[in-house]
């Protein structure tokens, strides 16, 4: 934790209800007069948000690992610098969908590339900044893209990837968890969304409480 604030983070593969949940935790705290400060990555500043179009645009198929591994760890540090920093040194919660874990799954167990690589990557973008705790909701891959179809109506590019990457990714959160269970929270997101919703909170209010 820096400073007075929290820090939560959500992650799990696409269509695990992330949003859903984001957003009912950040009324009900806001409801119980706390500062909630909302972000989501890639995004969160204006810097972010143009390399989010960038890595998420389908006609960008041809986009080499690497390359998208770079532009994460750079939308990630100014997303710290500008926004997650701050917020946590004036004392808020700052809620966030997806942080460094995404690119430990997505470019580590989804693409391959070297796990040490990446950590460091993180440590230089994140500046020290570690969640306090990270919920994941997990979800079998292809209930989780029939979801993001159903409501969206289109993938984008990383989403359009075979449905072997995307288990590759459950199985990289399931990892995390067992590698760091005192921060990374697996919930059942097959369950309903109150049934997720009362899991989360069984987790967060010790947390307020500290």
């Amino acid at each position: 934790m820096v400073g007075r604030g929290l820090f939560i983070t959500f992650e799990g593969t696409d269509g695990a209800g992330k949003t859903t949940q984001i957003q009912r935790l950040s009324r009900d705290l806001k409801n119980a007069n706390y500062d909630v400060c909302l972000t989501r990555e890639p995004g969160g500043t204006l810097i972010s948000e143009q390399i989010r179009d960038m890595l998420l645009n389908p006609d960008h198929s041809e986009m080499a690992a690497t390359t998208e591994l770079l532009l994460y760890a750079a939308s990630r540090a100014q997303h710290v610098s500008e926004v997650i920093k701050p917020a946590l040194t004036e004392g808020k919660i700052v809620i966030s969908s997806r942080f460094a874990d995404a690119t430990v799954v997505y470019q580590g167990y989804g693409r391959g590339l070297d796990l040490d690589r990446i950590n460091y990557l993180n440590w230089m973008a994140t500046d020290g900044v570690t969640p306090d705790v990270t919920f994941v909701l997990d979800l079998p891959v292809v209930i989780g893209l029939q979801r993001v179809q159903k409501s969206r109506g289109g993938l984008d590019r990383l989403e359009r990837e075979k449905i072997e990457f995307h288990q590759r990714l459950r199985d990289g959160y399931r990892a995390l968890a067992q590698q760091e269970p005192q921060r990374l929270k697996i919930i059942d997101a097959q369950a309903t969304p109150d049934q997720v919703y009362a899991q989360i909170q069984a987790i967060i209010q010790p947390l307020l409480q500290k």
